[in-house]
């Protein structure tokens, strides 16, 4: 089985784009502020933006399931508030249940959190209890950086976000770091934001103590880890010097997905990170969409790469295909053995 573990719902309808344009409006004019129906999306609208879009390409490019989340630069902590934050995460996470309920044997749901700027983190506790308990998302989004871009909040590391870990591993559910949209001319959101916030929160682990307080928790860094693979000698060296101990302990807890868009730096990802912290994932359709002029492949067909390592075994890749996703999203295991796969 081929296992994405990021996926995003990137062809939403444009009505919906079109409501969250209307609710950022109106945010500090509840009053006037758009309908919550008015987010409503159709199944016959759904089937048209998931059918000519993700399960197209996954079927075509020998995928079997998705592990399926909100567009994450539309999840734009930084606008509106608290208020139409949690409005927000509430209506984009129902919606994704709704296309995993129209594809089960494709999609399975993880969610969003109603973070805010001004917001501790533990408010977002009640929704990733409620999508976990009562909706069945086998893991969440977690944005380290809620300003889009500006870092105003405190490390991952801090204890105003221990009552978030807590609930992950109450849940014993992953949590992939991913920031959204960023607001900051300086860093492009995609090509930037993105890869600044998979660094930047590995060498905050590197720092901290929060595995030695919550031994259970998983993190999974997207984007193949931004640059931490590339300078892995580095973190080491700095693990020893400021840590005072190997930065191998941090690969309990942490693991990295294959979104890297060429075959050396996935290659490279697969020989600097062990096999079992890796975790295949695309991210189509999302940061880059067209085609490599050299190959005619597109960018984001990150199997292709994954295939073609031939340092990597036969039980290697079965392990960053499938085995490896299992393990780090239990729910996601129980989930297929009870469909008995």
């Amino acid at each position: 089985m081929i296992i994405d573990c990021h996926g995003h719902f990137t062809t939403v309808p444009a009505s919906f784009r079109d409501w969250r344009a209307a609710q950022v409006a109106s945010a500090n004019d509840p009053v006037n502020a758009p309908p919550l129906s008015g987010a409503h999306v159709s199944d016959d609208v759904i089937r048209e933006a998931i059918g000519n879009g993700q399960l197209k390409l996954q079927q075509e490019r020998g995928g079997d399931l998705t592990l399926f989340s909100p567009i994450a630069g539309l999840m734009s902590h930084h606008l509106g508030n608290e208020r139409t934050s949690l409005e927000w995460a509430t209506i984009s996470n129902d919606l994704v249940k709704r296309v995993c309920e129209l594809y089960p044997d494709n999609f399975v749901p993880v969610g969003m959190l109603p973070q805010s700027p001004l917001a501790p983190p533990k408010n977002s506790v009640p929704e990733l209890k409620r999508i976990v308990n009562e909706l069945g998302f086998v893991g969440v989004n977690l944005n380290p950086d809620p300003s889009g871009g500006h870092w105003t909040g405190l490390p991952m590391t801090d204890k105003s976000w221990y009552p978030v870990y807590e609930a992950l591993c109450e849940l014993d559910v992953p949590a992939m770091i991913h920031v959204a949209a960023s607001c900051n001319a300086c860093h492009h959101g995609t090509g930037a934001h993105y890869l600044n916030a998979d660094t930047s929160v590995f060498m905050q682990l590197l720092q901290g103590d929060v595995f030695k307080d919550f031994p259970t928790l998983r993190l999974v860094i997207p984007h193949g880890g931004g640059a931490v693979p590339y300078h892995w000698g580095r973190y080491r060296g700095m693990s020893l010097e400021l840590a005072k101990r190997p930065l191998e302990g941090l690969l309990d807890n942490v693991f990295f997905d294959t979104c890297v868009y060429h075959q050396p730096g996935v290659e490279l990802l697969t020989k600097v990170i062990p096999v079992k912290n890796v975790l295949f994932g695309s991210e189509m359709i999302g940061a880059v969409r067209g085609r490599d002029p050299f190959t005619n492949h597109y960018f984001d067909d990150t199997k292709r790469y994954v295939d073609q390592c031939d340092a990597l075994s036969a039980e290697d890749k079965h392990a960053i295909f499938e085995g490896n996703a299992r393990r780090v999203y239990p729910r996601l295991d129980a989930l297929l053995k009870a469909k008995g796969l």
